[in-house]
C-alpha cells in the first residue's frame, strides 16, 4: 500500500477480531416457546377476567386518520359519570380512566357512554366471599352465566348506506363554494360586528 502526494492516509483496520462481535439470534425458537408459555401462565392466573382493559374508541388525528376509529387511552370523567360509574370503582373492574381527556363532541361522547353501559350489562363481579357479598358485586343466577375473555370490539366508523339515486338538490348543492362562504363568515365575524357597532354609534350621534 502506497502513499503518494498530499492525500488523506489511510486508516484501514484490519485486526479487529469481527469473528467475537457477531451479533447471533439462535435462541429466537427458544424465546418464542418461553413468551408463549409466559403468555399461558398469565392467562390461567387471571382466571376469568378479560385479557385487556377497556379503553374508549376515540377518532384518529388530522384530516387523513380522522375517518378512522380506534383505541384511546381512557375514558373521560364525564362519560363515567353520564355512564354511572364511579371513576374508583372503573379501575376496579378493568375500565382505564384518562382524568386529561376532555369530550370535544356530543356524538363522540354519546358513543362512549354506550361502549361503558354495554360493558356493564356484560360485566360479572365474583364476589371474595361467596357468603358475604359486597355492594356491586353479582349474586344469584348472573355468577352462573356463560363468561367470555374477548376484549369488546370497537364500532363501525360509519354508517353504510345502500346505493341510490343522487337528488336534484345534491347536485346543484355547491359543496366548495358553501364552505369558502362560511370559512370567510367566521374569519370576518369579529370585524363585522365591530363595523356594525360602530355605524350604530355614528347614527345615534346624528340623532
Amino acid at each position: 500500500m502506497g502513499f503518494a502526494h498530499n492525500n488523506v492516509l489511510h486508516g484501514n483496520h484490519f485486526h479487529k477480531d469481527w469473528q467475537r462481535r457477531v451479533r447471533t439470534w439462535f435462541d429466537q425458537p427458544g424465546r418464542k416457546l418461553r413468551r408463549r408459555t409466559a403468555r399461558k401462565v398469565k392467562a390461567a392466573t387471571l382466571g376469568v377476567r378479560p385479557l385487556t382493559h377497556l379503553r374508549p374508541a376515540v377518532r384518529g388525528q388530522t384530516v387523513r386518520y380522522n375517518r378512522k376509529l380506534r383505541e384511546g387511552r381512557g375514558f373521560t370523567l364525564a362519560e363515567l359519570k353520564e355512564a354511572g360509574i364511579n371513576r374508583k370503582e372503573a379501575r376496579g373492574v378493568g375500565i382505564v380512566v384518562d382524568h386529561r381527556r376532555r369530550n370535544l363532541s356530543e356524538e363522540g361522547k354519546a358513543l362512549n357512554v354506550e361502549r361503558l353501559k354495554a360493558y356493564k350489562a356484560k360485566l360479572i363481579v365474583f364476589p371474595r366471599k361467596a357468603a358475604k357479598p359486597k355492594k356491586g358485586d353479582s349474586v344469584g343466577d348472573d355468577l352462573k352465566a356463560e363468561t367470555t375473555r374477548a376484549a369488546l370490539p370497537l364500532p363501525e366508523p360509519y354508517v353504510h348506506e345502500p346505493p341510490r339515486k343522487i337528488t336534484d338538490e345534491e347536485r346543484s348543492f355547491k359543496a366548495y363554494r358553501t364552505l369558502r362562504i362560511a370559512r370567510a363568515n367566521a374569519r370576518y365575524e369579529g370585524i363585522r360586528k365591530v363595523r356594525t357597532a360602530k355605524e350604530e354609534e355614528e347614527a345615534n350621534k346624528k340623532k
